[in-house]
């Protein structure tokens, strides 16, 4: 199979260097050794160029927000690229340092340099040094989305109503299953070295990371074979219910997916093969989800500057917010009380409580936890710093374009004015009396409970 070219994007004007000894992969965004275009491409060329293909990854211990928790789930998931990738005859090296730097390092000695992609304003930049500072062909290959990014469109989408037909257009274009080919020449005796992956836990607690919160490897270990592993379940067992049950979040037939799309250990597209053949209303729900809510946050990261900040949110939000920031609060918390679930919400409590245990919360109770965030600080700019500071530290998944685009939805980013009220203004509320009209809120209890109980044993 070609790659699309859609997806394929020449970052500089540099040439091939064909005394190169390997065709160099930077893996970054994609962490995955099957479905994934930029690793096949890199196959690709290494057969017309006959060499072998290098795989690097660059492991910086001051990622943004990042903390031991979201560093072992990622680890987890290169351990298995590893042994993948040495099974396909292509060696992996995994590198401490500025993974720009790592790139263009081993960029020195390559035929061609071929990258995945990234939407963050870092990944962006990191991609642009090496272009810039690399002396050879740099490639990139837009990996993790169904439809690339600018296929959809060259502009900031207002709401999922503005894109989705977009998407949906074009989605039968780019939903092809993702061919594995064979490497012609070994690269396992390239002599270079990086961490020794067996070892990873004592140089995981070397990193110059945050010990807190820790891994969370009993709920969800990464890589992908887990991925595909909890994905096959969900089929098996929940699949029949998704559409019926995927705002009942005691029932919890969701996939689980978020984390590992976050890390790229399982690509879309391999998600999209697995519903191929089924039809209706539960197809159709998850693909909302996976493609166009998904991608839509994507086109906000990619298009919009301020998408880590306030300042993203649409006018007509900041202004009714603005209207109604002397309103009284019910009460005010720190964010430390906030932090340690000390408010006087049951509900919110065991939100806050089971995403920092477990790094993961489903996602009509995501969006009730955000929303009263509102209510719980002085200011909607210290609300929206708040609930992006511990949305990032604490999810899995968080750091991710859905994780700025979700924290903007609270402020009104991607919906539409509400009927006003006290606080939230014109922005669409999430009240107490309303999640237990929706939502079995003791069986929702019940189970923090036991997941508490679990915690002990």
């Amino acid at each position: 199979m070609e790659i699309d070219q859609r997806r394929m994007l020449t970052l500089n004007t540099a040439e091939y260097n064909k005394q190169g000894e390997y065709v160099l992969y930077w893996m970054q965004q994609s962490q995955r050794a099957e479905w994934n275009q930029a690793l096949e491409y890199a196959i690709q060329q290494s057969a017309e160029l006959n060499k072998g293909v290098l795989v690097v990854f660059g492991l910086t211990d001051n990622y943004p927000e990042a903390s031991l928790r979201h560093y072992t789930f990622m680890v987890e998931g290169l351990q298995e690229v590893s042994s993948q990738l040495a099974e396909r005859n292509i060696k992996f090296v995994l590198e401490k340092g500025e993974p720009d730097q790592v790139a263009i390092k081993y960029a020195e000695k390559a035929a061609l340099v071929v990258c995945d992609r990234g939407y963050l304003r870092h990944q962006k930049q990191w991609r642009s040094n090496l272009a810039e500072k690399s002396g050879v062909k740099v490639v990139q290959v837009e990996c993790d989305v169904v439809v690339p990014v600018e296929t959809v469109s060259d502009k900031e989408e207002y709401a999922a109503r503005t894109i989705r037909s977009k998407i949906q257009d074009l989605t039968g274009e780019f939903r092809v299953k993702v061919t594995t080919h064979q490497v012609g020449k070994s690269s396992l005796n390239l002599s270079y070295q990086g961490l020794e992956m067996d070892k990873a836990p004592e140089w995981l607690k070397q990193l110059n990371i945050a010990k807190k919160p820790g891994p969370v490897s009993r709920y969800f270990k990464g890589g992908t074979s887990q991925a595909k592993k909890r994905f096959k379940q969900w089929l098996k067992d929940s699949y029949e219910h998704y559409n019926a049950h995927r705002n009942k979040p005691h029932k919890e037939d969701i996939s689980f997916m978020s984390p590992y799309l976050h890390f790229g250990q399982i690509s879309p597209l391999w998600i999209l093969e697995q519903l191929k053949g089924r039809r209706g209303e539960n197809r159709e729900s998850y693909e909302e989800e996976l493609i166009v809510r998904r991608e839509l946050a994507i086109n906000f990261v990619h298009y919009n500057p301020h998408y880590d900040s306030y300042q993203c949110i649409p006018e007509w939000a900041e202004e009714t917010l603005e209207d109604h920031k002397q309103d009284e609060r019910p009460k005010v918390y720190t964010k430390k009380q906030l932090e340690n679930a000390e408010t006087d919400d049951p509900y919110w409590n065991a939100a806050m409580h089971t995403m920092r245990e477990t790094g993961y919360l489903h996602n009509h109770m995501r969006m009730y936890w955000g929303k009263q965030i509102l209510l719980y600080t002085n200011t909607p700019q210290y609300a929206y710093q708040v609930a992006l500071e511990l949305n990032n530290r604490y999810f899995l998944d968080g750091r991710d374009c859905n994780s700025y685009a979700n924290i903007a939805w609270l402020f009104g980013k991607h919906d539409r004015g509400w009927t006003e009220r006290e606080v939230w203004g014109k922005v669409r509320p999430m009240t107490r009396n309303g999640l237990e009209r929706k939502i079995d809120t003791e069986a929702y209890l019940d189970k923090v409970k036991a997941l508490k109980k679990k915690e002990k044993s």
